[in-house]
């Protein structure tokens, strides 16, 4: 009996694998890479630019996009309108969308995957910039804006993570944090099962509000259901926590204006731990709550976002020299 037992489970096995890879491909063709990797010391990542420089030369923005998601969800909600005036910059997170993770689990933490970053838009020629994050992006939108302090003219966070808070990991990100286990999960179980929980997850995170028409289709957010992405989500998430709390005493010394927006309905990042918090931290930010918005602004409170942008400085006065980094240790 116990041998039929395993055999039936190494074949249960085998079937969710074989599942998990077709399901990948077809993905992956379905959501093909909008921008250009970029190659550096330390990987390649996806670097979308939109919009082009003026004559004056106004500051370039950069987007971060959150947990389980990659660029193409800024894009789609604020990214072709700022570039109406000004470059933009969208990269996927290592790990995430058509980026690179060649740091494997090192890679999860945000002051690693800021100097990363910054290292890619040394690669194309940015020197100074206005910085904006979304949730878990605001965390390493941060770690930016305190590692490199002469490059980031302006900070934007929207609804991010900067504090410790209450609970721990959900099962599935435990398991798929694990040595051993989690890889297991992740190319055999894990995609099936998030293909049957997708609509539901992405339903809860935009409460009260709904999602755009097609959002999962036109944000390309099946991307994060390849096994590789799914394993740099969890480690993510997993190691978010310590990270934040341990940031979190030096968010005075951010001298740069910040805006940030959260709303008063988001039940996935606490706007009472977060972004009050770091508000009451920071010598100069504004905190602008938004009345009944759940964790997506960006895209239910777009003018709100578009506005704020507007109030951070839009011209570089001497941009600092390109290429050296002294917390990137590549």
């Amino acid at each position: 009996m116990t041998f039929f037992l395993l055999l039936a489970s190494v074949v249960l096995l085998g079937v969710a694998r074989a599942i998990t890879l077709i399901a990948a491909k077809r993905i992956e063709v379905a959501h093909s890479p909008s921008g250009r990797l970029v190659e550096f010391a330390g990987g390649k990542l996806h670097v979308l630019e939109l919009g082009e420089a003026a004559s004056a030369d106004p500051l370039p923005i950069v987007l971060i996009h959150g947990a389980s998601g990659n660029l193409e969800d800024l894009r789609l909600a604020i990214g072709r309108r700022l570039a109406a005036s000004r470059r933009v910059i969208l990269l996927d997170r290592p790990g995430h969308g058509w980026s690179e993770r060649r740091g494997g689990v090192a890679d999860a933490s945000p002051a690693r995957q800021a100097a990363l970053i910054a290292a890619a838009l040394d690669r194309i020629g940015i020197a100074r910039f206005v910085l904006l994050g979304h949730s878990l992006g605001g965390a390493v939108a941060s770690a930016l804006a305190l590692a490199f302090p002469t490059r980031v003219a302006g900070l934007v966070l929207l609804a991010p993570v900067t504090h410790p808070w209450k609970g721990g990991l959900t099962w599935y990100n435990a398991v798929l944090s694990t040595p051993v286990l989690g890889p297991i999960f992740a190319h055999t179980i894990a995609v099936p099962l998030a293909l049957l929980l997708l609509k539901r997850g992405v339903a809860s995170v935009f409460a009260p509000q709904l999602p755009p028409v097609g959002y999962v289709r036109r944000a390309a957010i099946r991307l994060l259901l390849r096994p590789a992405q799914f394993l740099a989500n969890a480690q993510d998430i997993a190691v978010l926590k310590p990270f934040v709390a341990a940031l979190a005493p030096r968010y005075g010394e951010i001298g740069i204006p910040t805006v940030i927006l959260t709303g008063t309905a988001d039940t996935t990042v606490s706007p009472q731990i977060h972004a009050r918090t770091i508000a009451a931290a920071m010598p100069h930010a504004r905190l602008i709550m938004l009345a009944g918005i759940g964790h997506m602004p960006h895209h239910v409170a777009t003018d709100a976002v578009i506005a704020a942008v507007a109030q951070l400085p839009a011209f570089s006065v001497a941009p600092p020299p390109l290429g050296f980094h002294p917390c990137l240790n590549l």
